[in-house]
Parts: structure tokens; sequence; C-alpha cells
């Protein structure tokens, strides 16, 4: 009996399956769309994933969604086949942090439509913050969020681990997607990334910023597909 491999699509702060759509449309492999808006640590979400899904798994993870594919390949490198990471980090939490992200929380109680028209634009290529159609698609999914998952979720980032202390120990095939204008996770985070890690490429966006999987979703999709039929032809369902 051949063993399908799962492709699992996660989705980053105050997002959801939306950012994922194009790949899940486009690949060969069954995807499992994740769910992030129910705990309030890395560590758990990467565990709830894990209970959800059986089989070997390729994680493929969105900023935050990245951590959690991490996290995932540290607690079961065993099912872990392999790991897209696009517009991540690997840094633990960072001095003065926890005061700029409760701004951002406290924001997000107060008015989640102000937060989003505050926190979006930063986020994008700035030559796509007039492109009236991605703008509402954004704003629609921080308001699907709403302020008590956005806080949540930022709890669980504050309390992130180091994902550089085991990022060497990774020994699954990683893809790593960074963007030209990604000012909040630049093209130099990756490298350090692929750099540590054992079996790592790096695919390059232009004129995309933080948010490259929506702002191109071609690209991103071809990049990923691309890598996903070189190195994983085989597992097709």
């Amino acid at each position: 009996m051949t063993i399908l491999t799962t492709l699992v699509l996660i989705p980053g702060l105050a997002s959801d399956a939306v950012v994922w759509q194009p790949l899940a449309d486009a690949a060969a492999l069954r995807s499992h769309h994740a769910d992030l808006t129910r705990d309030s640590a890395i560590t758990a979400m990467a565990e709830r994933l894990l209970a959800e899904t059986t089989g070997p798994l390729i994680a493929v993870g969105h900023s935050m969604g990245g951590r959690v594919a991490m996290e995932m390949a540290r607690l079961a490198p065993e099912r872990l086949a392999g790991l897209v990471l696009a517009n991540t980090g690997h840094h633990p939490r960072r001095a003065g942090e926890d005061a700029r992200r409760q701004e951002m929380i406290d924001l997000g109680n107060r008015d989640i439509e102000l937060l989003a028209d505050v926190w979006l634009p930063p986020m994008l290529d700035p030559a796509r913050t007039t492109d009236v159609a991605l703008m509402a698609q954004l704003r629609a999914m921080v308001r699907r969020a709403g302020p008590a998952v956005h806080e949540r979720q930022i709890r669980a980032l504050l309390g992130r681990p180091d994902a550089m202390a085991y990022i060497p120990s990774l020994a699954c095939p990683m893809l790593l997607v960074a963007a030209q204008q990604d000012g909040w996770s630049p093209i130099a985070q990756h490298r350090e990334i692929a750099a540590a890690a054992p079996d790592a490429e790096l695919s390059i966006i232009d004129n995309a910023g933080h948010f490259a999987p929506l702002e191109r979703p071609d690209e991103v999709t071809t990049a990923i597909t691309s890598w996903l039929d070189r190195r994983f032809g085989d597992r097709h369902a």
C-alpha cells in the first residue's frame, strides 16, 4: 500500500487558508490547511498539527507558520519529509519586543480595522499598497482573525523557541522562500537559516514583501511546486 505524503499548509499571524490556497490548488499532493487560532504557544500549535494528521508530512509555513513548521520537524523528525519556509525567521524574542508587540495587541483590541490599517502596509512591497483588491483581501483576513486570536498568536510569538538552536539538526530537505521587499523577514535572515540547515535551498521572489504568497501567488506557487516536483515527485497522490 502506498503511503501518501500530506502538504500541511500553515498561515502566519492573523492569517488563514487564503494565504496558501493558490498552492493547494496547484500542488499534486493532498493538502491539510492548518488552523492556528486555538493555541497560545508555537509548540502547542505544532503538536496539534501533528496530532491532526497521519503519515509523512511536508510542512509549508508562512511567517509565524514557518516557526510552527520548524517546531513540527523538531518534535517529529521521523514524520517530516520536507519543509517550506516563506517569509519567516529563527530568532528568539528580542530586547524591546514585548512593548512593541503590546502596542499592537492594544490597538487590535481597541479597533481591529485600525490594526489592519496600521499593520498591513509595512508588510507589503510599497508598490502594492495601492492595490485595492489585495488590500481588501488582507484586511478581510485580519477581520476574520479578530482581536482575541491576534492577541493569542502574538503571545505565542513572544514565547517562541530559538529555532537556530535546532535548525542544524533538521535533516529533511528545506526550501526557503524570501522576498526582495520584505523588511520584516529580510533575505539575510533566510540565508542564515539556509547556511545552518543540512539540506536547504533559497528562492527569492521579486517585487514582493512579507505577504509574498498573496502579493505574488503565481511566482511563489511555481517556486514551491517546482521544488516539490524535483524533490518529492514520486510521492504525489
